[in-house]
Formats: structure tokens, sequence, C-alpha cells
């Protein structure tokens, strides 16, 4: 029975605080959005060099977008004529260094946690867009066309709201369609890190993903890549398995590998990349969650 309370009490207070957090963070975001046009996003992205990969990441850092808004301006950028590791960069960042995952992280896991993960990613986003250029894989990008983003939110509209009160209508609306569009992966998510809180044992986590098991990380970012719906679906879980004696390291690994490897996102970026291309952003990925495990574990 207090196993039961205890479960209850998790699922309604960590359900509580997404909630706020996911849409507070989106509608701020989605406010400054408005005041960025796109235009000037790919403008960015259109220096060349380290400084191109820097400003590559920086906007990867600020857009939100699922894939399905991410891939289509991938390819636009690249038919516009952006250099390929800067938008390599915005393509390895959105997914990794999303405002709801940083904000999550920063809730739930501390100052910390937060600062050294945006560091570890915002870094391995920048390295690898370089990587990635000078290995070829502009090469290894299909001629193909994808019609314009699919997700219909306030900050792809043509038509903009003029004042202030109405453009923060606008992304609290908005905010309020991504937040029900996802509410099912988050309470799935919950679910499931408020059943680990409950009922699985800690001495048992400790002993196959505690700190002194040096494979409990890339194990971990493997199996996160599965575990992955949402980032709001994976960090409640990983938050969990924290508290349950999971090494940091190793939830770590798990978020990266699962937001930077999603299956959904591959199966996208395959339809405008070919597979030597996938195959070596999949490898970055991966080389990333690892890294950071073991930072993570080092560090903190």
């Amino acid at each position: 029975m207090n196993n039961l309370v205890d479960t209850i009490q998790y699922f309604l207070i960590i359900t509580a605080e997404l909630t706020v957090l996911f849409l507070g963070i989106s509608t701020v975001v989605a406010l400054v959005l408005m005041y960025i046009p796109q235009d000037k996003l790919r403008q960015w992205l259109s220096h060349r060099g380290i400084w191109g990969n820097f400003l590559g990441a920086v906007v990867g850092s600020l857009t939100p977008f699922c894939a399905c808004s991410t891939i289509p301006m991938t390819l636009g950028m690249l038919n516009a004529g952006a250099p390929f590791g800067p938008v390599m960069s915005f393509v390895i960042a959105s997914p990794l260094l999303n405002p709801i995952i940083i904000s999550m992280i920063f809730a739930l896991m501390g100052i910390k946690a937060c600062l050294l993960y945006f560091g570890v990613t915002f870094l391995g986003s920048i390295l690898f867009g370089v990587f990635l250029e000078k290995i070829g894989g502009v090469h290894y990008v299909k001629k193909v066309r994808i019609k314009s983003n699919c997700c219909g939110t306030a900050r792809e509209s043509e038509n903009l709201p003029i004042n202030f009160s109405e453009k923060f209508k606008a992304s609290f609306i908005s905010a309020w369609g991504d937040f029900r569009a996802v509410l099912i992966y988050l309470l799935i998510g919950v679910g499931i890190g408020a059943g680990i809180y409950g009922y699985i044992p800690q001495d048992f986590l400790t002993k196959i993903a505690g700190p002194d098991n040096p494979f409990a990380i890339p194990i971990a970012a493997i199996i996160g890549i599965p575990l992955y719906i949402r980032a709001e679906t994976a960090i409640p879980i990983g938050l969990a398995l924290f508290q349950k004696g999971m090494s940091m390291g190793a939830v770590i690994a798990l978020i990266i590998g699962g937001a930077g490897m999603a299956i959904p996102e591959m199966v996208m970026l395959a339809s405008i990349f070919r597979k030597r291309l996938v195959s070596a952003i999949v490898a970055v990925i991966f080389a990333t969650a690892v890294v950071g495990g073991y930072l993570f574990n080092t560090i903190l």
C-alpha cells in the first residue's frame, strides 16, 4: 500500500510540474520566434567555417521543432545553398537541445546537470557538423522535395499578430496545441517512471546500471532508442531510474541516445539522406551519448 501511495503521489507531482513547465517554456519560445523570422534563421546558417557551425547549433537549440518541421527546413536550407556543415550542426542540435529537454533537465535534475548536458551536446553538434562536412557528407543528400512544415503552429503563420498581447495569446494557443499533441506521451512516460519509482528495488538497478558498471552507459544509449517516443516520455523515466540508483551518466546517455536517434526521426532523415550519411549521424549521436555519459559520471 505504501508503494502504491508513493507511485500515485510521484505521478501527480511530476505530471503537474511537467505540464506547467511545458506550457510555460513552449509559450516563451513561440513568442520569441515570432520576433525572429525564419529568413533570419536561414541567414545565420549561411555562414561558413566554425562560426557557421556555432550558429547552426544555436539555431538548433532555439527551435523546438518536431521532426516533421526540422526535416523540410533542413532540405530547404540545403537546396538554397546553405553550407552543409552548419546545417548538420543544426540537424544534430535540434533534437538534443530542444528547449523542452533543457528545461526539463534543469527542473528535474538541477542546474549542474543542465549546464553539463548543454555543454556536451552543444559542443558535440559543432564538432560533428564540421566532421560530417569534412568527410564529404554533402554528396549523400538525395535530390528530393518535401512539402513545407506540417506542424501548424503560430510561429509558422504568415499573418502574425501585430501587438504583444495578441502575439502572447497566439503563442499560448500554439503551446496548448503542442501540449495536447504530446500529452499522451507525457502521461506514458510519467506512468512508467512512477512504476519504476514505486516498485523496482533500488539495489537491483544500482547493481546493473550504477556507477560501478562501466558498460551501463553504452547499453543505456542503445536502450534509449526504442524507449524514446518524445522527450516528454524519456525524461520522467530517466529521472525515476536515477532516483532508484541508476548512474547520472547512464541516464544522460539514455536521454541523448533516445532523443538523437529516435526511430521516427531517423526514418525521416532517410527520406532526404542516403544510408551512409544517416549511419554517420547515428554514430555521431551514439558517440555523444557515450562520451557525455562518462563525463557526467566523472564530473558529477
